[in-house]
């Protein structure tokens, strides 16, 4: 499974467990208007580090908060340093 669908399963899991619909996950959606909250997002860091094996915000370099969906499939897709 490529990284960015690892990530659109754990952002519609998230929308189902919080009764939502999202917006399609284009790479320009803006997170803020995903229709998701602070708790789903910090869901889907959590089941994407057991996935990935790593958290891409828990690192030495300080990790850039990502502002869109594309930014954030992106954080995932570098390999860990």
């Amino acid at each position: 499974m490529s990284v960015r669908t690892t990530v659109i399963s754990q952002f519609e899991r998230a929308a189902l467990e919080q009764k939502i619909a999202l917006p399609p996950l284009t790479d320009d959606l803006n997170l803020l208007n995903s229709g998701l909250n602070s708790l789903s997002f910090a869901m889907i860091v959590l089941r994407m580090e057991e996935q990935m094996g790593f958290d891409p915000f828990d690192s030495a370099d300080e990790a850039q908060v990502p502002a869109t969906f594309g930014e954030f499939v992106q954080l995932y897709e570098r390999p860990p340093r």
